[in-house]
């Protein structure tokens, strides 16, 4: 069964032009209304790690990164820049921060025309910019866009008609943006979020229902959601069964999600490229603290293809990101604000500590190529490092 029309249409009249706020006020009234806010956005993210630190010898290990004071103490999800010196950074409990000296200092933002009460409700997971445009994705769903740089946001209206909820969106460039779905649906707009067009034919278990999926364990008669959805540099895809059963892939110019095999009995936990490079390997992490990397370029179309492990000893815990420096230098990251590095493409990682004597856990690790390489690691408890090397 198709999921929806191949464009889903936006009403730009409802949309709600909103300003930002750098005032003192902004900061005191998000502490105000967050003393009487229940916090539990980081809660599904804390089942893929343990609240334990790995033994590791501190006399050997590197301390590569380095703290950087953030407006709020909410999680921080997820971070990004439009130049080398100005960036937004979004997090839990409506946390939304900005920097324009290259993320040494971040400043509070609010947007004025929302009431602190309904600002702090929503969990902002992603933002992402590109020539001085943005895009902003909240829970409950929300969707806000900025052309100037966010000197000024404008709410975009999703249709009802939308599968599933939305869990990524992607800058592109003037107007254009490119959005995915907890079901597995790609959009793109051309028109700054007035018209979606759909970029797959059917919703994942509307595929998987289907075809013939028999030689890929759990995905016969599969109804559910995907998590840990990617995105690679090309637009190629891959996702993860919310059961952690088995992943899919769907590259450029396909019609439909293609599953894999995980080859193991151990839960996926998260899935991502090697380089940003679909065609350059996968990486996978388990539950358990074990760590899986694909040797190059794999066959796509085939159910199953091999993983090799790699030598992280993590004493069991879970490890939640991984990223890609450059060829040689990879960074993992995970439970109780653990870190560590591979300086030979991932087959040997050693301990950093960093973040070792900081309470919390740390969720995602990224790399800005574009900017100088700069690299940021992002957690609980308004948690901000920045690489330092």
């Amino acid at each position: 069964m198709a999921f929806a029309p191949a464009s889903l249409q936006t009403s730009t009249t409802s949309g709600v032009s909103l300003s930002m706020s750098s005032d003192d006020s902004c900061d005191d009234r998000r502490a105000f209304v967050s003393k009487t806010v229940t916090a539990g956005a980081a809660a599904s993210m804390a089942s893929m790690v343990n609240l334990a630190t790995p033994e590791a010898a501190e006399a050997a290990a590197s301390k590569m990164w380095k703290k950087v004071a953030v407006p709020f103490e909410d999680t921080v999800y997820d971070i990004d820049f439009d130049s080398p010196d100005h960036g937004y950074l979004v997090g839990a409990r409506g946390a939304f921060a900005e920097t324009n000296d290259g993320g040494n200092t971040w400043e509070p933002r609010s947007f004025s025309n929302l009431d602190a009460e309904e600002e702090i409700t929503y969990r902002f997971q992603v933002v992402s910019f590109k020539d001085g445009e943005g895009w902003v994705l909240g829970k409950p769903t929300l969707m806000l866009h900025t052309k100037d740089a966010g000197k000024s946001w404008e709410r975009i209206p999703l249709s009802p008609k939308l599968p599933g909820e939305p869990t990524s969106i992607l800058a592109l460039g003037p107007g254009q943006a490119e959005m995915t779905t907890s079901s597995g649906a790609v959009y793109i707009t051309d028109n700054a979020g007035r018209n979606w067009k759909a970029q797959v034919k059917e919703t994942i278990d509307a595929t998987l229902n289907r075809i013939s999926s028999s030689g890929v364990s759990g995905a016969s008669y599969y109804t559910g959601s995907i998590i840990n959805q990617v995105r690679d540099a090309d637009g190629a895809y891959m996702a993860v069964s919310s059961r952690g059963n088995f992943f899919l892939t769907l590259e450029p110019g396909q019609d439909f999600w293609i599953p894999h095999n995980r080859g193991t009995p151990r839960r996926i936990q998260n899935m991502g490229f090697i380089e940003d490079d679909i065609h350059k390997g996968q990486w996978m992490t388990l539950n358990g603290g074990k760590l899986f990397i694909s040797p190059g370029d794999v066959d796509l179309s085939k159910d199953s293809f091999n993983f090799i492990e790699a030598d992280i000893k993590t004493g069991g815990y879970g490890i939640t990101d991984v990223s890609y420096r450059n060829e040689k230098e990879v960074w993992a990251v995970g439970g109780s604000n653990t870190m560590y590095v591979s300086f030979d493409g991932g087959k040997k990682f050693s301990f950093d500590k960093s973040a070792n004597d900081i309470p919390g856990n740390l969720y995602n690790v990224k790399f800005f190529k574009e900017f100088g390489n700069a690299g940021w690691a992002l957690g609980s408890n308004g948690l901000l490092l920045r690489y330092v090397g």
